[in-house]
């Protein structure tokens, strides 16, 4: 089994960007012992940015895309190195790993990630996966490595993801605001937290904060893998959440969990386009788990190709996510129809516009 654990930015580096040395050392030291433990062990790193902005001595963090890029590529391989080192120095091998939302949103290359990272686990290597910023742009970004870790976890089928930040977990508001604040032992679904105001803050260099690591963790948590929320500028925490000790604010895992394929397409793959179902269609989709057929569809939009992803909605709901079998085009000649209608007009269309394997409730 695998754990995947996260440091932030705020982990990785201080507000004038120079790195966390000490919290590094204590990091890549528990890792370290994890890994001669027996526990695979992946790590998801923020921080080239910052780091890059610190070697270049820029003022502020970069709003154009070029520059953002520009210093993560300053600033990747000099983060690596400060990985590399560190486990090294206790015995353990570590691979840079660069990853953007398009390898994980195409099925083959989400596969062919898989195979490598879990080649490297099987020859005692850490995998220090980072965003491949010098590449990404606003479309194809994961948007925080909070979102890239949750995909590692469920891509892996990690048993625990651990998200490193600085403050102690999960509170009722926010601690350095309200004093008042109390840390949230666990969170047991997520109608617990429906009611809280989580913060958008983050550190000088992060794009995150602790709302989109609380969408990380329920990621996770509903893809049956539990998570924990907790400071790792504290030594041992990573070592306490990784032994399911009393740490932070654990987000326990839901029962239930999909398959693979059906995990990639709910969280990784994106929609390109919207299917407007009649009622009868929304009811059998969400209690007898049926294909979609052409006659169940009231309407169409967006532009979209076969073999890619589309919402299924009713009434401005979304009910789930598919593959469609059809492009926009082919179903613009066919809502509403019957199965030998759409024949007619399409000899050789599939039976259905989404088959059940390839659809998701969400």
């Amino acid at each position: 089994m695998t754990l995947v654990v996260k440091l932030g930015s705020s982990i990785v580096a201080a507000d004038d960007g120079e790195l966390r040395a000490e919290v590094l050392d204590s990091v890549c030291e528990q890792v370290s012992a994890l890994e001669r433990s027996g526990e695979r062990v992946v790590m998801v790193t923020s921080g080239a940015i910052a780091r890059g902005m610190r070697l270049m001595e820029l003022p502020v963090r970069p709003r154009a895309m070029d520059e953002l890029q520009g210093a993560s590529a300053v600033g990747q391989g000099d983060l690596f190195r400060a990985y590399e080192s560190r486990l090294s120095a206790h015995g353990t091998r570590a691979a840079q790993v660069l990853l953007t939302a398009a390898d994980i949103a195409a099925r083959t290359n989400y596969l062919n990630a898989r195979q490598t990272l879990r080649r490297l686990l099987q020859w005692g290597v850490v995998p220090v996966i980072n965003e491949n910023d010098t590449t990404a742009t606003d479309e194809i970004s994961f948007g925080d490595n909070d979102f890239l870790a949750a995909q590692v976890a469920l891509l892996l089928e990690a048993r625990l993801l651990v998200l490193l930040t600085n403050v102690d977990g999960l509170h009722t508001g926010d601690p350095s605001l309200d004093a008042e604040a109390t840390l949230i032992p666990e969170v047991a679904d997520a109608e617990q937290i429906g009611s809280l105001a989580i913060g958008d803050r983050t550190s000088a260099f992060g794009s995150g904060g602790m709302r989109s690591k609380v969408a990380a963790a329920e990621m996770a948590s509903e893809a049956g893998i539990p998570a924990v929320i907790c400071n790792g500028t504290r030594h041992g925490t990573l070592t306490t959440a990784a032994a399911g000790e009393r740490c932070g604010t654990r987000f326990a895992a839901q029962e239930g969990r999909d398959t693979s394929f059906k995990l990639w397409l709910k969280y990784a793959k994106p929609a390109k386009g919207r299917l407007l179902v009649d009622a009868g269609a929304a009811r059998v989709l969400r209690e007898s788990g049926s294909s979609l057929l052409p006659v169940g569809i009231a309407g169409v939009e967006g532009g979209f190709e076969a073999g890619d992803a589309v919402e299924v909605t009713r009434e401005g709901s979304v009910i789930g996510k598919g593959i469609s079998e059809y492009s926009s085009r082919e179903l613009a000649q066919v809502i509403g129809l019957q199965s030998e209608a759409v024949r007619e007009l399409l000899p050789h269309a599939a039976d259905e516009v989404i088959h059940r394997d390839r659809f998701v409730l969400v």
